[in-house]
């Protein structure tokens, strides 16, 4: 889906914004007439659009998914909710535990 940016208006009579915010949204969906947190007027602004380049934030997100990382022989370990370091992917202990430092 594409993002469009966002401008909170300030005043009508000279196109003046302020805040600026990034919004992902359909195509066919409506713009925005209102902040979606604190209900201001807002207007779409134009800016130059995102051509992707050799580091895309998409071809980032493939390059670092578990299944290629798990191909190339990484291993991968993700931090979990009880501050332990869980393996997602690759070969290694399950989980990885602080030493001491002596």
């Amino acid at each position: 889906m594409p993002v469009y940016v966002y401008g909170v208006v300030l005043s009508e009579e000279d196109d003046t914004i302020g805040e600026t915010f990034e919004i992902e949204q359909g195509i066919k969906d409506p713009p925005l007439t209102l902040h979606p947190v604190t209900g201001q007027p807002v207007r779409r602004v134009m800016c130059a659009p995102f051509v992707a380049g050799t580091w895309s934030p998409l071809k980032s997100k493939r390059m670092l998914s578990d299944s290629n990382l798990e191909k190339k022989g990484i291993t991968k370990y993700v931090k979990n909710s009880s501050g332990q370091y869980e393996r997602r992917t690759g070969k290694g202990p399950d989980f990885l535990t602080g030493g001491s430092s002596d």
